[in-house]
């Protein structure tokens, strides 16, 4: 009896979700079907009531925007009718069953890359059969621009926003982009350019991809709980946005444009050790702290793992993550973890290559060694520098740079600076508390009669920044 087996089949489904979140998919399914709590649902007759595509996209009418992209709402109503029940392909105008809506919830928010690979390239595209590259890339892009979307709409971006940085338009391709360098072919190969946009893609290329580039389904999650609005608030439910984007301090009220967009926070966030995803703290901006080495090294050293990010003056943006706090001394200093990396033209990580140890360098006032910030490749051919003349640098990688594999990062090998940021991120560790109290005026009496001297005083004692306190930044 075919209405048997699919019966169990819809219970194997349902039996995934705990009470709590069985009845808020039951909630949501009843809002989008136009009935809730009815007599029907008591005489066992739910399962009759139906969703269709006029409802999914009605759902932005019952806010003041919309939670989801129209394409996107789109894709899911596409994934959802992509849920066999009868043996017999479905019409496209007809609604969604419950046990199609239950099935593509288990499938997306509980399976594994196996479950979710027919949803997903229905998604991609509505006809049977392979899809080709530049469809995958649509259908990513769809996909990120839904998840900023949302989150900012959930306010779910924890002190970020459209306004404090750069536009997310080039970050959503670059980010999807880089996700699609990930296909793999079945000799191995990695098709890149033109040649991956009209290349064709059977399911399992897509399923390998999706197994092996985990963002596929955080993002598509993200947009199904918040989205939809089903599943998001139950405690072990939110973790898988937990560290998608950092809490952002030190950027509140201060009219900073960051150099990072949304995308490539959430991207570059996600290679950052697990213990130092929760939280990034701005400790240094070009645009507010002005164009010193000095003040550089004043704010930076000690703080704790941090993100540098620059911008050269041809508009190229990369910078790299440094495992452990900054000290000037001529030695390298660092650890496995660090990385470099680029987010515009395109958006990369390169991790350490074994070749060597030379993770990252700071060294300022000496005679004999290099004055600057460095990271890979070694003294005066890093793959990442900036001189202590500050405003002047260089990204050597002929054709790689030893330590990250990384390719030249900016447009000329020797820039011109136009910006740069440096973000703590994680916790600040324990000793930097104490030193932070204390100004580097305190510490170098020095420097502190100098400006007395020149009459400088008071203004200097106004440059010492408040210890920002962990309040919420939302």
């Amino acid at each position: 009896n075919m209405g048997n087996a699919e019966s169990n089949a819809y219970r194997n489904h349902l039996s995934r979700f705990l009470p709590e979140e069985q009845s808020d998919i039951d909630g949501v399914f009843d809002t989008l079907s136009g009935s809730s709590g009815s007599a029907a649902a008591k005489n066992g007759k739910a399962t009759k009531k139906t969703v269709t595509l006029e409802a999914l996209q009605a759902r932005k009418f019952a806010y003041m925007r919309e939670p989801l992209p129209e394409q996107m709402t789109i894709r899911l109503y596409n994934g959802m009718k992509s849920i066999d029940l009868t043996g017999k392909s479905s019409g496209l105008s007809e609604p969604i069953a419950k046990e199609q809506f239950v099935i593509f919830m288990s499938n997306l928010l509980k399976g594994n890359a196996d479950e979710k690979i027919t949803i997903i390239m229905r998604m991609i595209s509505t006809t049977e059969g392979p899809v080709k590259g530049k469809q995958i890339q649509e259908f990513t892009e769809d996909l990120i621009t839904s998840v900023v979307h949302v989150l900012s709409y959930r306010k779910e971006l924890k002190g970020w926003n459209f306004e404090n940085t750069r536009d997310s338009a080039s970050g959503i391709k670059a980010l999807a982009s880089q996700l699609l360098s990930e296909l793999k072919l079945a000799d191995g190969a990695k098709p890149v350019g033109p040649q991956l946009m009209e290349m064709n893609f059977d399911q399992s290329i897509v399923e390998d991809w999706v197994y092996r580039v985990p963002q596929i389904s955080a993002f598509l999650s993200v947009v199904i709980r918040q989205g939809l609005h089903v599943l998001h608030s139950l405690p072990d439910q939110a973790k898988d946005i937990v560290n998608l984007v950092p809490g952002c301090k030190g950027i509140k009220g201060r009219g900073l444009v960051s150099l990072f967009d949304i995308p490539s926070i959430i991207y570059i966030n996600s290679h950052l050790p697990a213990e130092l995803q929760h939280k990034w703290r701005l400790l240094f901006s070009s645009r507010i702290h002005g164009e010193s080495f000095s003040q550089l090294c004043g704010h930076i050293v000690n703080k704790g793992p941090c993100i540098v990010i620059l911008k050269d003056l041809d508009g190229c943006i990369f910078g790299g993550f440094a495992s452990h706090s900054w000290e000037v001394k001529p030695q390298f200093q660092g650890d496995n973890r660090c990385f470099l990396f680029s987010v515009f033209p395109s958006l990369a990580v390169y991790t350490y290559t074994g070749y060597n140890d030379h993770y990252m360098y700071l060294n300022h006032g000496q005679q004999t060694m290099p004055n600057g910030l460095g990271m890979g490749g070694q003294q005066d051919y890093f793959g990442l520098w900036i001189d202590s003349d500050y405003g002047k640098g260089h990204s050597k990688a002929k054709p790689r740079c030893t330590t990250y594999n990384s390719p030249q990062l900016s447009a000329k090998e020797n820039f011109t600076l136009d910006a740069m940021e440096v973000w703590a991120v994680g916790d600040l560790p324990e000793s930097a508390e104490t030193k932070g109290k204390k100004s580097i005026l305190d510490a170098d009496p020095e420097a502190q009669a100098l400006l007395e001297m020149t009459g400088k005083s008071r203004q200097s004692e106004g440059l010492r920044e408040p210890i920002e306190d962990d309040d919420d930044d939302n």
